[in-house]
């Protein structure tokens, strides 16, 4: 593994024109392979931003990309998420980098983590075991060595007893006693370093105190508190955090990727990117972000079906993901068709009855709605704009409740 690693920092030299070079490191997270967004299938969206991110590796001489969590957006993603995963990854590693992933909440970290043991030979790291947490992917470069942990999705009910935490239900307690692990072993490293620096690389899937979610990410709560104190990272180089959609950072070496794609309309303001980390001797040299390509925009409307079906100045955005608000007096009939017509990428409509000041009573507005409509709309309210998937379960609650009132 040093071998590999040593010839990387060579050629970086070469290529940055150094008498000394660094390990660059790309942070990414979320890829969520196998999304759908409102129905509509992001392979393709998908596939071309990963390739773009093999792009960024070998263009800037990445070393090593750390993916922090949420691969997937299911634990039993499809055959067709599965390939376009394996396809990013060996175009990152064609690219000339390692890849060290954990796994997220959406995933399955025991489908994630099968054939680690093997894939590691060919440079692809997937760290996805608490057993494993304290056991970290160590890389050398001409200053000596980085070791790379991940902390996978943790959750406390499953795996307080295996971290000794047993009587704590919080997310901080888990973590915290996954990074104990980690601080003890980075502590027996240095005492057997004879006085070489040991460089520390932390990828963890959770949500910190002080970071902005968006509307995407699917809670972490189950009857305890979801979020984590920054400070249970002090001590680490540079932390590389996933779970939130949001490229942002909590400090100058706490940072969220966020995800590659927008997956809600609450993202069509985000600028997507990666973050490059730069190493040298004593730890983080350089950061800075590489924004990713906008596959296909995102854009809001709002208006009479007929305003929007010949207003001019929305010709920019026929080829976006439109989500369209409808205000005509009565609601038109066959209003998506009508909608996909001039703007094919349509995906979500909703109905608002001009009030001209009048206030309608909440029986009123929901007079003729779908069950499925309603259920929609009160998540929105309470929760967020909800996938397919979740309204699916719902129907599936309803049709169980008739069956059982039929009987």
């Amino acid at each position: 593994m040093g071998a590999i690693m040593s010839y990387a920092s060579d050629k970086n030299c070469q290529v940055r024109g150094l008498v000394s070079c660094t390990m660059r490191i790309l942070h990414t997270s979320d890829w969520h392979i196998g999304r759908t967004f409102h129905g509509v299938d992001l392979l393709d969206d998908q596939r071309a931003v990963l390739a773009r991110i093999a792009e960024i590796v070998a263009e800037n001489s990445v070393d090593v990309v750390v993916m922090s969590g949420d691969l997937y957006d299911r634990a039993m993603p499809s055959a067709d998420a599965i390939r376009v995963c394996a396809d990013a990854f060996v175009q990152i590693r064609d690219a000339g980098a390692q890849i060290i992933a954990t796994s997220g909440n959406h995933d399955s970290a025991t489908r994630v983590g099968s054939g680690a043991a093997f894939t590691a030979a060919g440079g692809l790291h997937l760290k996805t075991r608490v057993s494993e947490i304290d056991t970290p992917v160590v890389l050398n470069d001409e200053y000596g060595p980085v070791a790379f942990y991940a902390i996978p999705y943790l959750e406390p009910d499953v795996v307080r007893g295996e971290l000794g935490c047993v009587d704590e239900r919080s997310h901080h307690a888990v973590v915290d006693a996954a990074m104990g692990r980690i601080r003890a072993n980075i502590e027996q490293r240095r005492n057997n370093s004879q006085g070489r620096a040991i460089r520390t690389f932390v990828s963890a899937h959770a949500f910190v105190v002080g970071a902005h979610p968006s509307e995407s990410e699917r809670t972490i709560s189950v009857g305890g508190v979801e979020t984590v104190p920054q400070s249970v990272f002090d001590g680490v180089d540079y932390v590389a955090l996933g779970h939130l959609h949001t490229p942002q950072k909590l400090s100058e070496t706490v940072r969220y990727s966020g995800s590659p794609l927008p997956y809600s309309f609450g993202e069509r303001s985000h600028h997507k990117a990666v973050w490059l980390i730069d190493f040298g001797e004593t730890g983080v040299t350089d950061i800075r972000a590489v924004n990713l390509p906008v596959v296909r925009p995102l854009s809001e409307v709002r208006g009479e079906l007929a305003d929007l079906l010949a207003d001019p100045n929305l010709t920019d955005i026929v080829g976006h993901y439109i989500s369209a608000v409808l205000t005509d007096p009565v609601r038109p009939t066959d209003a998506m068709r009508a909608l996909r017509q001039r703007f094919p990428h349509t995906v979500r409509l909703t109905w608002e009855r001009p009030h001209e000041g009048e206030k309608v009573g909440y029986r009123e507005r929901m007079r003729g709605v779908t069950d499925r409509e309603a259920a929609r709309r009160f998540l929105i309210d309470t929760w967020k704009e909800p996938e397919d998937a979740d309204l699916s379960l719902i129907e599936e609650a309803f049709a169980s409740v008739a069956a059982a009132t039929d009987d």
